[in-house]
């Protein structure tokens, strides 16, 4: 990143890569809220390979930088299952986490923004610790209020009821609204089939042009089409977003990680031209990231062993980690948002019953919006059911 040795740089991207890959491997469990398509209840998909997997969009580079904020007030056993996961924690954690958002908010039209909301005292070393991020008086208005601000409206309000028993919360905001360097042409638009995971055929508003040859490759048996995001007046580059097709039958898992490989990995298309068809979509889900904890090694943290002394001189744990994300693509451009909250409550509380909810959208391939200057996935989509429109 921008302060960092390149060494550096390298192993976090890489960082926040596997942290990616684990969590989709994992099959992202338990509760979701459908998207624009209408609402709906159910459990994401585990990978069995007699069951089309569900679709989805979700932030990596989000839920990274949210639970290691909240490493950087990890000690002893807590800390080193949550440097496992996501190569840093205790205090070296958060000046990685300040250089990450500052290198990622370097991309044209993201914003990244943290903050804290706490009914318990915050250490003063934590809080200056963590510069760039803002601590304030447990206010849920006021904390819905900044989602709906930070996200451009894309989404309404923190996707946690803020309880009593909620000591801190802590949120992490990505939002892109983007124009791509290249639009698509209204015009080109038009009805196509579209096959979903179950096979079923539906036409979908289409969208289509030529693309350059260097930005169409096939690697690890798909295809994979960038596009790119038009640079800001200040020259910040922009996003990019890889489309990933996989071969027939193939689960995000296997096709989503394609996104960021290396592009020397990939082969040039033997072509004289390459033209894309791509549906206009929505995409909206909630993910009840908790019930994953355990299987992505992180245990203590969510237990009354937790060691959060570098955080609070109160006793917490983890008690929820939810996120609510938001991708929209359309012939002008990208939208996405994506709002993490890991909330904390006493050490020995009741765990609070989760809500379970489902997504479920249509045609299996996979979305990945990258940085613009590193392959950190800031946000992962995987297109399973037939689209709506960025406008539904």
């Amino acid at each position: 990143m921008t302060d960092v040795s390149a060494t550096s740089q390298i192993s976090t991207t890489r960082a926040i890569q596997h942290l990616a890959e684990r969590w989709i491997q994992d099959g992202m469990a338990a509760g979701t809220t459908a998207g624009s398509a209408g609402q709906g209840r159910g459990r994401w998909w585990r990978r069995d390979p007699a069951v089309p997997a569900a679709g989805f969009v979700c932030s990596p580079a989000g839920l990274w930088l949210a639970l290691a904020a909240v490493a950087a007030g990890a000690r002893g056993g807590t800390a080193a299952e949550l440097r496992a996961l996501l190569g840093t924690a205790d205090r070296e954690a958060a000046p990685v986490a300040t250089e990450v958002a500052r290198e990622l908010a370097a991309t044209g039209a993201l914003g990244v923004a943290t903050r804290v909301w706490s009914r318990v005292p915050v250490l003063r070393a934590y809080r200056e610790a963590l510069p760039d991020v803002r601590f304030d008086p447990m206010d849920p208005a006021a904390v819905d209020a900044w989602v709906r601000e930070a996200t451009g409206g894309l989404i309404e309000r923190l996707p946690l009821e803020l309880t009593d028993d909620t000591l801190l919360a802590l949120v992490n905001v990505l939002a892109l609204k983007a124009r791509w360097e290249k639009p698509f042409e209204g015009w080109r638009t038009r009805d196509l089939p579209f096959t979903d995971a179950a096979g079923t055929v539906r036409p979908v508003p289409t969208m289509s042009k030529d693309v350059p040859m260097a930005d169409a490759w096939t690697a690890g048996g798909a295809y994979v089409v960038e596009l790119r995001c038009a640079r800001e007046p200040d020259g910040a580059p922009g996003a990019r977003v890889r489309l990933v097709l996989g071969e027939p039958g193939a689960g995000p898992e296997r096709v989503l990680p394609v996104a960021w490989a290396p592009r020397t990995a990939g082969t040039p298309l033997d072509a004289d031209r390459v033209t894309v068809g791509l549906p206009r979509l929505a995409l909206r889900t909630r993910v009840a990231v908790t019930e994953q904890l355990p299987a992505l090694g992180v245990r203590l943290a969510t237990s009354d062993d937790a060691d959060f002394s570098g955080l609070s001189p109160e006793r917490l744990l983890v008690s929820d980690v939810i996120q609510e994300a938001v991708l929209k693509i359309a012939e002008e451009g990208v939208e996405a948002a994506a709002v993490t909250v890991v909330a904390m409550a006493p050490a020995g509380a009741a765990p609070r019953p989760q809500r379970v909810h489902h997504i479920a959208f249509d045609r299996p391939f996979g979305m990945v919006v990258l940085a613009g200057a590193d392959d950190v996935p800031l946000f992962t989509a995987w297109q399973a059911d037939a689209p709506a429109g960025p406008d539904a």
